[in-house]
Formats: C-alpha cells, structure tokens, sequence
C-alpha cells in the first residue's frame, strides 16, 4: 500500500482523495481556478475569460468547486442580484500548482506537439 502523510492510497479504489483528483483533471477546472487566480470574476466575465466553455459546464464547475471549498460564491443584495465569484483561502494554496503547470505547459508545448507529430506519423505509418 503506498501512503502518503496522511496515510491516503491515491491509487485505491476507495481512496477519497480520488474525487480531487478527478476535479481537477476534468476539461475545465484549471481554467476556470487559473482565472479566479487572477481576481473575482462575476459569471459572465468567468465564461467570456474561459474561451468555449457553455453556460452549463462553467455552472457545473463553479457547483463542484464551490462544494469542494475551493470557490466562494457571493451574492451582492443588488435587483438584480450579482454573483461573483472567488477563491477560497483553500483554493488560493491550490493555484500556486495551478500557476506552476501553465508554466510548464508553455515550456513545454513545443516538445509536446513534436512528440504528437512523431507519434501520429508513425501511427499513420502502421496503418498503411
């Protein structure tokens, strides 16, 4: 069994540190966390700054973060109401890792895209 500090197996099945994982491996999460990084956004500045993502998945992404205590949610008592939203103190230890994996995707985007190239040629290759 391989543990970490705190005795959790993030590759047993039941492991609750799974579901974190999966959030943040989900299309959408690091977008959306690496935006409110930068400041609060409102709902519609979030889907305008996160370029393709619809209404539904921007909600439904803005809900698990906001479950996870990652995302704080706050209504202004205005007609109408504004939304706007923020990271929590939790959310904020997060977006150092965040920060630093767009770092290393800009450092590495050219490798990748070589490696994508070499793989799909060869690929084709086989298929012929």
């Amino acid at each position: 069994m391989a543990t970490g500090l705190t005795g959790y197996d993030l590759l047993a099945e039941a492991c609750p540190t799974r579901q974190v994982v999966y959030r943040l491996g989900d299309k959408w999460t690091l977008l959306v966390l690496y935006a409110l990084s930068q400041r609060p956004h409102r709902f519609r500045e979030l889907q305008r700054a996160v370029e393709g993502i619809s209404q539904r998945m921007l909600t439904q992404t803005l809900r698990g973060l906001e479950r996870d205590g990652l995302v704080d949610r706050a209504v202004a008592p205005t007609t109408p109401p504004q939304v706007t939203y923020s990271l929590t103190a939790l959310g904020i230890s997060l977006s150092d890792v965040v920060v630093r994996v767009r770092v290393w995707a800009y450092e590495n985007i050219e490798r990748i895209e070589i490696a994508r190239h070499s793989y799909d040629a060869a690929a084709d290759s086989d298929m012929q």
